[in-house]
């Protein structure tokens, strides 16, 4: 299978297909699902998790929604063509880590300049 699940496992704080939508972008975003590449089918990868097909199907036609992949009838669903695409993932899912992190950090009292300098020292 073209698609990396090693490790991965659900948990309980988010719908499965969101879960599913993100392991698919986590891929893509690693390079190991390139533009052009076809998705394993529904029922292949739906027996592989161990979920629902109707589950997949959601997350499937999340993803076509959302541009990043798209079907082709009797074919199955392919990552979107174009490097730009792959880019622009990559950088939305950057974003969402920092917003998620910057949230995190607040929540504890460190503010932005400060998680910055705790970053810095990280590095």
């Amino acid at each position: 299978m073209i698609l990396s699940i090693d490790g991965f496992e659900f948990n309980n704080k988010e719908p499965i297909y969101l879960q599913i939508i993100e392991l698919i972008k986590k891929n893509i975003a690693l390079g190991l699902l390139t533009p052009g590449t076809k998705l394993p089918s529904v029922r292949e990868l739906s027996k592989e998790l161990g979920v629902n097909p109707n589950t997949l199907q959601r997350a499937y036609g999340e993803l076509e929604r959302l541009g990043i992949t798209y079907t082709k009838r009797g074919m199955g669903s392919f990552i979107s063509e174009g490097e730009n695409e792959v880019m622009n993932l990559k950088e939305d899912m950057g974003r969402q880590l920092v917003k998620k992190f910057i949230e995190d950090m607040k929540a504890i009292g460190i503010d932005k300049d400060e998680a910055i300098e705790i970053i810095k020292r990280e590095e």
